[in-house]
């Protein structure tokens, strides 16, 4: 017997909730009502249907009175529509052709100064939803097969760690870094907070664990171009950039940058070092091999120019014949079940705000480029000296909060950043370990000490000697002659304004999205937060998750985190990731929509409106039309409500249900409270 023709059999089960729909809603009322209701042979009232005891009654109800439909009018179905529908399956029916009533959030806490009103408004919506139901249709779930490989975009500390724990399950995984070795920002810290570890000597190992392990494919001075497919099978295009240096061959002895006559500066040393058109990124870089720039090559820039070849003086040094100047660009296609994006943030270009004289004044300098000062493989090998005329350090300042918490500043957050304060904390400390007589200033509004050991790590700070001064600077100023920098601001705990002349001054810039997220997130069909980070799907409960099945978040690309809580969104990715991929196939509830072919015209706007890109317009017989990617497809009607011939129906909330709602709540009720 077909769904149109066989007898609808609706029982409905309305909820006291305790006290919560009952002490304003008139159940026994409403009950009453409904047994008069079309199609429904039986009514039973809960005092908590989601019960044990009330789904066991239910799923003896099924049996007893032969209901081939099912209303629940209770909560909100964001709660438990999942738990009848179980019920509905264990019983044997199929569990969308149930409904759900919510008489308690759009009733009983809503109308609580009006029973009458509640009352009437709960027969109205479990009419609706008996209406409903009858035309439902049962829909069979759908199953897709799960490729069983990972794709881990960016090569950071989150990138890196999510990628070893799925290589360590046994899973193939794909790591793409845009930069020519893996390492990320943590790659260039001197120390980490608030133990003090050498960052490289944690970092380090990593790295080179990530570059030899058998599971990983290691994908380097690359990019995503291209995503197709959905969960359990994205299909995704990586432009691999060339290097002009074979990775097998070069051993990076350094001969080959020695002989190049191009001079440039070291993005890795914040641009205080030079480096050349052939280098290596860092000496601890993976693959710990040389690349040639190719926009600064003096041979390869006249060669794609059309003229003879030049210079070539690397390719004379290298006397294990690495060196490759046919070299191509490479599109890599990768084929995986699962996609982990961690790539990680940018920092805040303090230059944006003039006042502060970032790139005027060669000893304004930001955190990063501190940093590097600090590192024994940093420009001054580790000495304290400042950058204009590489004089010892006697009197330095930092001020906090610059690109952060701030709503006026072109290019500035208004959040928090997290880890600025502990940076600043750190610095300052490491300055007192070096020197322990100079002069250490922190201009503040706020110190954020969060974490485990951060507190106390601050309150040691202190106690070394290091001067915290509530308030900041509105500018600063230079002398021409030394080079030394004027600041003034007021010290907010005592109303005094304070001019204070300094070698250095240190801004503790913020953590921004990075750069090329638009065009990423675009790929996956992502939402970004007001402040430009990547969106999870819950804040809460999911928050290494996005909307998009099968996509994961780790690191900073989410929001500013330290080291610890980055590694730890990154293992909870790689456990999403897992979860998923440790299946032979997924199961899907086809909530997708049915498309009249005769009636779509191929116009696109389904595809552009939908938020999962579950929908595309494909060349066929016919001209262009809509095709559904079914396995995808959330069942959210965006598609249905932006289609202008109406070509689009959701299967499970179909038109004539729908219609068949309106008119149950339009109709003229025939009852009295």
């Amino acid at each position: 017997m077909g769904a149109d023709s066989e007898e609808k059999r609706v029982g409905v089960f309305i909820c006291h909730c305790g006290l919560n729909i009952a002490a304003v809603v008139d159940v026994k009322k409403v009950a009453e009502w409904v047994r008069k209701l079309p199609h429904v042979v039986f009514v039973r009232e809960n005092i908590y249907t989601c019960s044990e005891t009330g789904q066991a009654q239910i799923y003896q109800d099924i049996k007893e009175h032969k209901l081939n439909r099912v209303v629940v009018a209770s909560c909100s179905p964001r709660m438990h529509e999942p738990t009848f529908q179980k019920v509905l399956e264990k019983a044997g029916l199929n569990p969308f052709l149930f409904e759900m009533a919510n008489i308690r959030e759009q009733c009983s806490w809503v109308h609580g100064h009006d029973k009458e009103s509640a009352t009437l408004k709960a027969f109205d919506l479990i009419r609706a939803s008996v209406s409903k139901v009858v035309r439902d249709e049962p829909v069979e779930k759908i199953r897709q097969e799960v490729k069983k490989e990972a794709l881990v975009i960016g090569g950071g500390v989150a990138g890196m760690n999510a990628a070893l724990l799925l290589a360590n399950a046994g899973i193939k995984t794909h790591l793409v870094e845009k930069n020519p070795s893996i390492g990320g920002h943590m790659a260039m810290l001197d120390k980490t907070f608030p133990t003090l570890d050498c960052s490289i000597c944690i970092l380090g190992p990593k790295m080179v664990e990530v570059g030899k392990h058998p599971n990983i494919n290691l994908i380097t001075y690359a990019e995503v171009i291209d995503v197709e497919g959905e969960v359990g099978n994205f299909r995704v295009k990586v432009r691999k950039k060339p290097r002009y240096v074979d990775v097998d061959k070069c051993v990076a002895c350094g001969d080959c940058a020695e002989k190049c006559p191009v001079k440039l500066p070291d993005e890795f040393n914040r641009g205080m070092t030079i480096r050349k058109a052939i280098y290596i990124q860092l000496p601890q870089a993976v693959p710990a091999a040389y690349l040639i720039e190719e926009e600064h090559c003096l041979r390869l820039k006249t060669l794609k120019k059309g003229g003879k070849e030049v210079c070539g003086l690397c390719l004379k040094a290298c006397e294990r014949d690495a060196i490759n100047f046919d070299d191509k660009e490479e599109i890599i296609e990768l084929n995986v079940g699962a996609v982990i994006i961690a790539t990680g943030f940018e920092i805040y270009d303090p230059s944006q705000e003039p006042k502060y004289g970032y790139r005027r004044f060669p000893n304004v300098v930001t955190q990063l480029d501190f940093e590097r000062i600090l590192n024994a493989d940093g420009p001054t090998k580790g000495e304290l000296r400042r950058p204009s005329d590489n004089k010892p350090i006697k009197r330095i300042a930092f001020i906090q909060c610059v690109g952060s918490r701030n709503e006026r500043e072109k290019g500035a957050g208004r959040y928090c950043s997290r880890v600025c304060c502990m940076i600043t904390a750190k610095q300052a400390f490491m300055i007192k370990e070096h020197e322990p007589d100079v002069e250490v200033y922190v201009y503040y509004i706020d110190m954020r000490t969060a974490g485990k050991g951060f507190e106390e790590f601050y309150q040691r700070g202190r106690k070394e000697g290091i001067t915290f001064l509530r308030g900041k600077p509105g500018k600063i100023e230079e002398d021409p002659e030394t080079h030394n920098l004027i600041l003034v601001a007021e010290d907010m705990d005592t109303g005094v304004l304070l001019k204070n002349e300094v070698d250095m001054v240190v801004l503790a810039t913020g953590l921004r999205p990075p750069q090329g997220l638009v065009e990423l997130a675009q790929k996956f069909h992502l939402s970004r937060s007001e402040d430009g980070f990547l969106m999870e799907a819950h804040p809460k409960l999911r928050p290494a998750e996005t909307p998009i099945d099968g996509v994961y978040l780790a690191g900073c690309v989410q929001f500013p985190k330290d080291i610890p809580d980055s590694v730890a969104q990154a293992g909870n990715a790689a456990a999403n990731a897992l979860g998923l991929l440790s299946k032979d196939y997924i199961e899907m509830t086809p909530l997708h929509p049915v498309i009249d072919l005769e009636k779509c015209i191929g116009c696109g706007l389904c595809e552009i409106n939908c938020p999962y890109k579950a929908i595309r317009v494909v060349k066929t017989e016919k001209g262009k039309k809509a095709e559904v990617i079914e396995i995808a497809c959330k069942g959210c009607g965006v598609c249905g409500a932006s289609c202008p011939e109406g070509a689009i129906e959701m299967k499970y909330y179909s038109d004539k249900g729908i219609e068949a709602m309106i008119d149950a709540l339009l109709e003229k009720k025939e009852v009295e409270v």
